[in-house]
């Protein structure tokens, strides 16, 4: 991780502004399927291997950061959750999976498109400007949580996500850890290109028997090493750029999350400004995830009630 305090914008030049979700640019239905790949049995199924580093764990501390405003949010980075052997493996696999590919791997990559609700999404290169392949695989992701969870402490954070008392109904509401989405969103950036500033949005489904699920966290593996992450010096790697940066609201303010093949970046959904940098040189691999929570509904004890203020946890 690295942080920097951005030189200040020309006063000559336009301010930047929000991206915007422009609904009118052709506005397509979208519907996924993928081809069948076989998983092999000890792929992720284990630790990693004897001679790999352990897993580590460091929350970001924003109080020490540039963005000590985001101090009561949650980032957190896990390192040696893959190796990098089983990241080219996992590419491999997914580029396998993409239906209507061609012999030539790079027909398996399609470019990226801006959700916009409801099943539609848009082309909106000016904002979102990689490739992606997008491959439902709850086997993986259940393999992926395994080895995220060898990380020190990392089961205890993600337990749950605090909900809300509503003593008027003697209700209290919970969001507990499930799984992770089984839906993998693996992202190729090129030279030049980018995913600009945002916040990740949540994405909720209800299952046969009723239950609610939400996703409230973002999780972003790395699939190969930057120069930066791979601690710079001659061929280290090839690629340039392409950190995951938390950004300030005028965007001035930085904290950098650099590739590395194998790092896990996880981080929730709300609050947290942040965009994918332009690549500089070489090529970026990573794939995205998120984690899905089940809503818990309990009453709460008439004791609680009158004790309480009404009030749960900091939202």
């Amino acid at each position: 991780m690295s942080s920097s305090n951005l030189p200040p914008a020309d006063p000559k030049s336009k301010p930047k502004a929000k991206p915007r979700t422009q609904v009118s640019k052709n506005p397509q239905k979208t519907s996924y399927s993928s081809n069948h790949v076989p998983i092999p049995e000890d792929f992720l199924s284990g630790p990693p291997p004897a001679d790999a580093p352990p897993v580590t764990l460091e929350k970001i501390d924003w109080s020490a950061s540039p963005l000590p405003e985001n101090e009561n949010l949650y980032a957190v980075v896990l390192d040696n959750v893959l190796t990098p052997g089983e990241c080219a493996q996992l590419i491999r696999m997914a580029e396998d999976s993409a239906a209507g590919r061609g012999e030539d791997d790079e027909e398996a990559w399609r470019p990226a498109m801006v959700n916009i609700g409801q099943g539609w999404e848009i082309l909106e290169p000016e904002y979102r400007n990689s490739d992606r392949i997008i491959w439902d695989q709850q086997e993986i992701v259940e393999r992926l949580w395994q080895r995220c969870r060898l990380a020190p402490g990392l089961d205890a954070q993600l337990a749950e996500v605090d909900g809300s008392r509503n003593p008027a109904k003697g209700e209290e509401k919970r969001w507990v850890f499930d799984k992770f989405n089984k839906r993998m969103r693996f992202l190729k950036y090129q030279k030049g290109q980018f995913f600009r500033p945002h916040c990740d949005g949540s994405y909720s489904e209800k299952g046969e028997d009723g239950t609610v699920y939400r996703t409230h966290y973002t999780v972003q593996l790395y699939l190969n090493d930057s120069v930066a992450g791979a601690g710079g010096g001659e061929g280290a790697a090839d690629l340039v750029g392409g950190a995951t940066s938390f950004l300030s609201g005028d965007e001035k303010r930085r904290v950098d999350v650099d590739p590395r093949a194998g790092r896990v970046l996880i981080f929730q959904h709300s609050r947290l400004y942040h965009c994918g940098d332009d690549v500089v040189q070489g090529t970026k691999y990573a794939m995205r995830t998120d984690i899905l929570y089940r809503l818990v509904m309990a009453k709460i004890k008439t004791s609680e009630v009158a004790e309480g203020d009404g009030q749960s946890g900091s939202g």
